[in-house]
């Protein structure tokens, strides 16, 4: 019985790491953060819940989109919407995330409130 628990026990916890492994993001305090601890930001002309991302071209160039891998599944406030060049991008609470591109090393915020309209997404 008590290696019927074991394994059983080992399998849940499994699958619960392999599902956690699907959103790349994190907390850092009340910050979300990628796996690298790079700070995620939210950009004001982006819709929640359209699905699309307002910030193209250039504007990706400078607010990096937090991509999706292929195969990777929606787990709870985090979402993914395909993007206009059909990329996937992660979005919490139906809003796309973004890194920085001035964001030197983990912990930096650079970008919050930059013209007021990214902000770092707090949880």
């Amino acid at each position: 019985m008590k290696k019927i628990l074991a394994v059983l026990t080992f399998a849940l916890m499994a699958g619960t790491s392999a599902m956690a492994a699907d959103v790349p993001i994190k907390k850092s305090g009340n910050i979300l953060v990628d796996q690298s601890g790079m700070t995620l930001y939210t950009f004001d002309k982006d819709a929640a819940n359209s699905g699309k991302s307002a910030c193209t071209g250039g504007c990706a160039e400078n607010w990096l989109p937090v991509t999706a891998a292929a195969g990777a599944s929606p787990q709870g406030k985090f979402t993914i919407i395909t993007r206009d060049d059909g990329t996937k991008q992660w979005a919490h609470d139906g809003k796309p995330l973004y890194r920085y591109k001035s964001d030197a090393k983990p912990g930096d915020r650079t970008g919050d409130n930059f013209r007021n309209v990214w902000h770092v997404v707090k949880e």
